[in-house]
């Protein structure tokens, strides 16, 4: 259920400023929207699993919280992330 090691690379070569970028808001949002989605999948078929669901919920509200920053440091950023990620924000 959580991100693997090769997944993370691949994240910070799309969304990294440069190679050495490991915690930058994009990377972050990137990150938690692949957990996102694998815990989303993971409910699908274990419906009774409310501590994954409760996880899941913390997860959308930390990703909420970025990019409501985000949206207000660097607006062009966010909408380019929003797009290749594909929220419907």
């Amino acid at each position: 259920m959580s991100v693997t090691k090769e997944e993370r690379e691949q994240i910070k070569g799309e969304f990294g400023k440069h190679p050495q970028d490991t915690g930058s808001v994009e990377i972050q949002i990137a990150t938690l929207s692949a957990r996102i989605n694998d815990l989303t999948e993971h409910l699908k078929k274990n419906k009774k699993d409310h501590g994954s669901k409760k996880g899941l919920y913390a997860i959308i509200s930390r990703r909420k919280r970025l990019l409501d920053y985000l949206e207000k440091k660097d607006p062009e950023t966010f909408k380019n992330l929003v797009e290749k990620i594909g929220l419907r924000r």
